[in-house]
């Protein structure tokens, strides 16, 4: 690493906290989603406001970019004839595809990794789920242990039924831990946008659960533009920080998708770039540094695209204007002759990093000492703090289900 990038990853994530009470988490979504409130920070002027007014803090000439992915019902309950509860938490595919979409799709079998809550009960053997209606027959068995997890094998009959639906029918929301109580057949639909499309997250990109088609109908009135992109959010959004220099802390890659379109739109684009949450925001960045090494002449041989963690910390030499690595990467994909480009990303975003793709975020309040917070503090300084303060003391409700902010570079 160059003295910069050392630099940045000495940055100590105690420094980049709150006093969260508990009683301002958000463990149940508002009645109404555009109800809910939001602060809008622009620099150090700070105002109230509700989502459904939006449009009213936006330039007539913004781009909006939303992440359609949806959210998969990846908690799957067994009990054992003993009566031992045991929880299997699917995280992302390993065999036949570790394509999440293409996985979701297929039929038995298939091998995914997983969490196992209460592990040492599974001796062995397959868990077994009946479908209280005759529909399926759903097994699972623990292949190895691997990392903090397991590679476990589910086959079920019959077997022609995509994975999808089978979590579907046996699976539960996977709710944010901090989010302390079971989930509910409303956490359903109200754990999702209402323009998820791409099946794969096991969280939900929860900035945009706020979004209603009468917001989108406004933002269209006032020539306020909006696209999407496909980022599949991981259980690693909620990993914690256990380390006290953010360079010791590992990034989950998350599996993306943006088609031509986009990358078209983008292009185009010459008024404000607003993301909508941070997994669109990630995603939106990662395309400028992939199109950057691209422009710099570091050719993928694959089919795929792959961002570590540093990769824009480590760069070495000038940077492309932002519509050099758009063009660069549209050209990569037009060559490649395919519609979509598809990739992972691992990068994470820290105070020091330069914005090439972002004017603006909507986004929700984080955890203290997150990833996500540091990403914050990144994109609006110092600002956030008074901001939090501000909410703290306003009654805003916090974390995935709770009140949100729109920040401004």
């Amino acid at each position: 690493m160059n003295e910069y990038s050392e630099a940045v990853t000495r940055i100590d994530v105690n420094d980049y906290t709150y006093h969260l009470p508990p009683g301002r988490i958000a463990y149940h979504p508002s009645d109404d989603r555009d109800a809910a409130r939001l602060l809008v920070c622009r620099q150090d002027r700070i105002a109230d406001g509700f989502y459904r007014d939006i449009h009213q803090y936006l330039d007539g000439d913004a781009l909006m970019v939303f992440n359609d992915t949806r959210v998969v019902q990846a908690r799957i309950e067994f009990f054992k004839e003993t009566g031992a509860r045991i929880e299997v938490f699917c995280l992302h595919p390993e065999k036949p595809s570790k394509e999440i979409q293409t996985a979701l799709g297929q039929g038995a079998p298939v091998q995914w990794h997983c969490l196992v809550g209460n592990a040492k009960k599974w001796k062995g053997g397959d868990l077994v789920i009946r479908h209280p209606g005759g529909h399926f027959t759903l097994y699972a068995t623990i292949e190895r242990k691997v990392g903090d997890g397991y590679l476990v094998n589910f086959r079920w009959e019959p077997s022609h039924i995509g994975f999808a639906e089978i979590l579907g029918q046996a699976g539960k929301t996977p709710l944010p831990p901090y989010i302390l109580r079971e989930a509910t057949v409303r956490d359903k639909t109200t754990y999702q946008t209402m323009y998820a499309s791409k099946e794969g997250s096991v969280a939900a990109p929860t900035a945009g659960l706020h979004f209603t088609p009468g917001i989108f109908e406004k933002l269209e009135k006032k020539g306020i533009k909006t696209a999407f992109l496909t980022l599949h959010v991981g259980a690693g959004t909620f990993k914690p920080v256990m380390t006290d220099a953010i360079g010791d802390h590992l990034m989950h890659a998350e599996q993306f998708a943006v088609d031509h379109q986009l990358l078209s739109a983008l292009l185009d684009h010459e008024g404000p770039v607003v993301p909508v949450g941070t997994t669109s925001m990630r995603t939106l960045e990662s395309l400028y540094w992939l199109g950057a090494h691209i422009h710099q002449g570091n050719i993928p041989s694959g089919e795929t695209l792959f961002l570590s963690q540093w990769a824009p910390y480590e760069w070495k030499g000038p940077l492309p204007a932002k519509k050099e690595a758009l063009n660069a990467l549209t050209m990569w994909l037009e060559k490649k002759k395919s519609a979509t480009l598809r990739g992972e990303t691992a990068l994470i975003i820290v105070p020091g990093y330069g914005f090439r793709m972002s004017d603006a975020l909507v986004t929700n309040f984080h955890q203290p000492g997150s990833t996500l917070l540091l990403l914050v503090e990144a994109f609006a300084g110092e600002a956030w703090r008074k901001a939090y303060r501000h909410a703290l003391a306003r009654g805003y409700r916090f974390l995935s289900y709770g009140d949100g902010c729109l920040f401004f570079k």
